[in-house]
């Protein structure tokens, strides 16, 4: 489903971290999260619920809860046109440049307002365009991203809609101002199966006939898999392995990607239990010293510990943090 990416760097973020304050102690859900994404590209981060990928796209978004701050070291947006790259803000950049989608749509609709008006807001605030022809544009994207019957389908409220259709009038909304960036928020989680692969399918048209980055956090594999050109995986606050969805999902390197994909269902695996992932992500008010996967990890030794890994590149843009990487390629290898 994925096509060509071009080699413009649309965003680039290092070493992002987000704080907070729970029941008052400090807690740091992401920690050093670095990505690069080019225009026409779809990067899927994934990863166990709690490793923090929803609260990376929220800091992105400047969409953090009242006790949450973020940092990072860098974090610039290209300009439009080819315009040189400008330092992120977020206030600065929301609606108009970076878009988002939501997980579940009928909380993220405000139920007093009818659905082009929903629409157009945006084009309103951000493009200044007149009522009427911010409405007239409302309903060319609701043509776009395939609502049926648009005029009609335009005066209804929010929930008078089923969940797909309010699905596409978020993507409707999030495509309204021309953004260069959108994040996906597991915009598919709340859709049935047949459902979901419409929705993918849009998406990914859009993309492509756009030439949006899009940054899509799932839990799903097999949606990476589908929609996703580079995938990062994420645990406990930071990214462990990143690379193409072929090198990572096909020759994994970190043990806890390992760990994932053996988890996942497979329909001509044989009949069996599921692979489980033993005990549970830390605490991030207090992650463990050295790996923080370390106390799950089959393969861990006593150094793992101790000292925190640092990214090795494998090539073709394929790197892993892992003490052990070398041994464990060469296990993998000699397995196959």
């Amino acid at each position: 489903m994925t096509g060509p990416a071009s080699d413009e760097t649309v965003l680039a973020v290092r070493d992002l971290r987000v704080d907070l304050c729970v029941d008052g102690e400090e807690a740091t859900p992401v920690t050093g999260v670095s990505l690069d994404l080019r225009r026409g590209e779809c990067l899927g981060l994934v990863g166990e619920s709690g490793c923090g990928k929803s609260m990376t796209l929220k800091a992105l978004m400047g969409l953090l809860p009242p006790e949450a701050r973020s940092q990072a070291e860098l974090i610039h947006l290209a300009g439009a046109a080819g315009e040189a790259p400008r330092p992120y803000r977020p206030e600065a950049v929301r609606g108009r440049d970076v878009a988002m989608i939501f997980q579940e749509p009928m909380t993220a609709l405000n139920p007093t307002r009818r659905v082009i008006d929903l629409i157009a807001e945006g084009p309103r605030v951000h493009l200044e365009l007149s009522k009427a022809q911010a409405r007239e544009r409302a309903l060319d994207l609701m043509c776009e991203v395939g609502i049926p019957d648009p005029r009609r389908r335009a005066a209804a409220w929010p929930w008078e809609l089923s969940g797909g259709l309010r699905q596409r009038v978020m993507i409707a909304m999030a495509l309204s101002c021309e953004p260069r960036l959108l994040l996906c928020d597991e915009p598919t989680t709340a859709l049935d199966v047949s459902m979901q692969d419409q929705v993918l399918q849009l998406l990914d048209r859009l993309r492509r006939e756009r030439g949006l980055a899009v940054l899509f956090v799932t839990h799903d594999l097999a949606v990476v898999r589908q929609i996703a050109r580079r995938v990062a995986v994420m645990y406990a606050g930071e990214v462990v392995e990143t690379g193409s969805v072929e090198d990572v999902f096909d020759r994994p390197a970190h043990p806890y990607t390992r760990a994932l994909l053996n988890a996942a269902p497979i329909i001509d695996r044989p009949r069996g239990p599921l692979a489980t992932i033993a005990g549970a992500p830390p605490d991030p008010r207090a992650f463990p010293c050295g790996c923080r996967f370390a106390p799950r990890c089959e393969q861990a030794r006593e150094g793992c510990t101790r000292e925190h890994p640092a990214f090795r590149d494998l090539g073709a843009g394929h790197e892993a943090a892992c003490r052990r990487l070398d041994e464990l390629i060469m296990l993998g290898e000699a397995a196959r």
